[in-house]
């Protein structure tokens, strides 16, 4: 074969490799790679708090299999304080499980099969479901493990050495922060080595992307999960996570958070500074979604939706103050963003509606899928977002009424980067209705309400 032809062949199949990456996916990716689009899957905090037992995780991560993952839900995620004997008890009376060299442990008394085995029983029949098993952990090192200067597993160092006391989370002073160290690096080394040995697939780390940012510690635990050779996705909680760490972040996570937490409101409760409301979103999400490539997934934190009970992490067990068309905004500005959809709500109490909402394949596909997303408009009052499907045939037209008075929202397809010369079929896919040519759009919205059209050209 001659040279020329050769060299032909191989720019043919370098092209060939490369139209098969996601858009914006980096070449070289090893951390990106472990997620390639956004995780979906149930985190316990919103409906059990610190609270949760092996019983109730085990009764939602079955209904997580059973009806959602087939619509690719597939992680389930034990959120904070399994560690606690006793989570229902006040800050500075709790009662911790924490081996001899200084890890924490589940707490028996509330994950039974946890006996000597740690978590592995538990991700070991979460697998045989066909889900992924994740948990939530603080950023640093157990007090208690710095108090009684316990070994480090794995190393010639005490918990003395690796740990910061001058550095403990505002608002959870149960761990002390890790020094930039190699007794801190050890330290975190030695949690990763554990939390593989158990089977874990995603790890929340907490208090660590925002008030403060912790840099130094992100790279320190995301270099240890990568040391154990297991595929752990890194989720970093919570937000605002800087903008402008964006390229830090990219290395070492897959995914972290763009806000406080999200709970079941429009506005943010006054009395909760930590307390993001949906309307907030719509900013932030904004400027974070022109720098969303295939792996790293900006956060717009889990959905408070269905019933939030019967030990919510915020407030009374309660159905979602949501209402329905809040609930449709919530999920279509997720899915625009592109961003991780964590279910939150209590599965176990899932009604028709609920379930809905999470299981509308032509929503989702937006979600994990879609591309050239921008946020076309953003103001006071109302909000354009636009993407393209993954075939590029047509563009995905999001409309959001943000309001609190109903407004018909009209475009011109100029106005929407579209050829106004054309036609375009409209899809609504919420409904799953076709809805005719239309050469604009006029669409009437209630209060904070939305709507998703896919226009294809005819």
């Amino acid at each position: 074969m001659g040279s020329s032809l050769k060299t032909l062949l191989l720019a043919v199949s370098v092209l060939c490799l490369l139209s098969h990456q996601s858009p914006g996916a980096p070449t070289d990716d090893p951390v990106g790679s472990l997620a390639a689009v956004p995780p979906m899957g149930w985190n316990s905090w919103d409906s059990y708090g610190l609270t949760v037992n092996e019983q109730e995780f085990r009764a939602n991560a079955s209904w997580l299999a059973e009806h959602l993952q087939k619509h690719g839900w597939q992680y389930a995620v034990v959120d904070e304080g399994w560690y606690l004997q006793n989570p229902e008890a006040k800050p500075g009376g709790f009662h911790f499980t924490i081996s001899a060299d200084g890890r924490y442990l589940p707490a028996v008394n509330r994950f039974p099969s946890a006996n000597d085995a740690g978590f592995k029983p538990l991700a070991d029949w979460a697998h045989g479901l066909g889900l992924k098993f994740g948990i939530h952990i603080i950023r640093g090192i157990p007090r208690e493990a710095v108090n009684r200067n316990l070994p480090i597993a794995g190393s010639e160092s005490h918990a003395a050495d690796a740990a910061d006391t001058a550095d403990t989370c505002p608002w959870n002073a149960d761990n002390y922060g890790v020094k930039d160290t190699a007794a801190g690096q050890a330290y975190y080394d030695s949690i990763a080595k554990l939390y593989a040995s158990w089977g874990v697939d995603l790890v929340k780390i907490d208090c660590i992307a925002a008030n403060p940012y912790k840099g130094a510690e992100i790279r320190m635990f995301s270099q240890a999960l990568r040391k154990t050779g297991r595929p752990i996705v890194l989720s970093l909680s919570p937000g605002p996570a800087p903008l402008d760490k964006l390229q830090e972040l990219r290395r070492y996570a897959q995914m972290w958070r763009i806000s406080g937490d999200i709970w079941d409101h429009w506005k943010p409760w006054p009395n909760a500074s930590w307390s993001q409301g949906l309307l907030g979103q719509f900013d932030l999400a904004s400027k974070w979604v022109p720098d969303v490539v295939s792996g790293h997934w900006p956060d717009a934190d889990m959905l408070p939706l269905g019933y939030l009970g019967p030990r919510p992490g915020e407030g009374k067990a309660r159905q979602t103050d949501f209402t329905k068309d809040e609930e449709r905004t919530l999920m279509t500005l997720w899915a625009m963003l592109r961003s991780p959809l964590i279910m939150g709500g209590n599965l176990t109490h899932m009604d028709e509606w609920t379930t809905s909402l999470l299981s509308n394949e032509e929503v989702l596909a937006v979600d994990q899928h879609s591309t050239g997303n921008r946020a076309l408009i953003n103001e006071p009052t109302r909000a354009v977002w636009t993407a393209a499907p993954a075939d590029g045939a047509g563009q995905y037209v999001a409309l959001f009424n943000l309001s609190d008075s109903p407004q018909t929202l009209e475009f011109k397809l100029s106005d929407l980067s579209l050829r106004p010369q054309t036609t375009y079929r409209q899809r609504d896919l919420w409904e799953h209705k076709d809805l005719g040519p239309a050469g604009r759009l006029k669409v009437p919205l209630r209060p904070h309400a939305s709507t998703l059209y896919l226009l294809t050209g005819q």
